[in-house]
């Protein structure tokens, strides 16, 4: 294993940055157009340049995701940078749910609300064939990334803010709504990470007890799905709970909660009753 490697991993250890080797061996590989270090026997002058530059931005706890430019989820990458909400493969869990949900219905509509890079509405529509799958965000700093990773595929964006576009929706239009919505509280908002407090504070900023988007949700959308549609949402790990008794409250059923790899709480499902009132 070369010297340059080893330096960068001691450089990022002593910065604290967590799984320093991890994403010493991915900056190599960025910085050396894929070459494995641990096989590597050196970098030219160019090379340990970039690599330097590369190792200094994550030891400022710039996200990794952020200076690769882009990141994996599930089976495919999404541009990734400054201004969206970086894909996590808790993430990975939420999408799945929903893939689960809509397996026997034929051409489903779907409706991904807060969309960031479209990782959850992208991930329905390469597993759900026929899936009519809308992406909805509001930010300005997020939509390029939206666009860029919807552009070339059938999933459509559109810039809304998810407050006032349920107004538009016609009754009985979708099957199943997905969100991964802003859920930290605000004392969690005063306690982040070094490489969280670099995301964007719209989409993690979920309110003074983190259930502002909870309440909307599950309060103003349930009109736009079809008797027996679905609700998925993303939660924070304390908050299946608070969550489901919002869902109870405005009538859906069927309230579960799935966790997540880590065996933390992380999805939501709610539904919509079958019963016409």
């Amino acid at each position: 294993m070369n010297a340059e490697f080893q330096a960068l991993c001691a450089r990022l250890t002593a910065a604290g940055v967590p799984d320093a080797r991890f994403d010493a061996a991915e900056l190599y590989r960025f910085a050396t157009g894929g070459r494995d270090p641990r096989l590597d026997n050196g970098l030219t002058e160019a090379e340990a340049a970039r690599l330097a530059a590369l190792g200094e931005r994550r030891a400022a706890r710039e996200p990794l995701q952020y200076i690769l430019g882009e990141w994996d989820f599930m089976d495919f990458s999404l541009k990734v940078g400054p201004g969206v909400l970086c894909p996590r493969a808790d993430s990975e869990v939420v999408c799945e749910a929903a893939i689960d949900l809509l397996k026997d219905v034929p051409s489903p509509t779907v409706f991904d609300l807060c969309a960031g890079t479209g990782c959850l509405g992208l991930g329905i529509a390469r597993h759900v064939p026929g899936a009519d799958v809308t992406c909805v965000e509001k930010s300005p700093a997020a939509w390029p990334y939206l666009t860029a990773n919807t552009a070339g595929t059938a999933v459509c964006a559109v810039q809304a803010d998810v407050f006032t576009y349920y107004k538009g929706l016609p009754a009985a239009c979708a099957d199943l709504i997905i969100s991964n919505p802003p859920y930290l509280t605000g004392a969690e908002m005063g306690e982040l990470m070094p490489e969280t407090a670099r995301e964007p504070a719209m989409a993690l900023d979920g309110g003074a007890d983190g259930l502002d988007f909870y309440r909307l949700l599950t309060a103003c959308y349930k009109d736009a799905l079809r008797p027996g549609g679905w609700l998925v949402l993303e939660i924070g790990y304390a908050q299946a709970a608070d969550v489901l008794a919002l869902g109870a409250a405005h009538g859906w059923v069927h309230g579960s909660c799935k966790k997540d790899y880590g065996g933390n709480d992380r999805a939501i499902l709610l539904q919509k009753s079958e019963k016409r009132c």
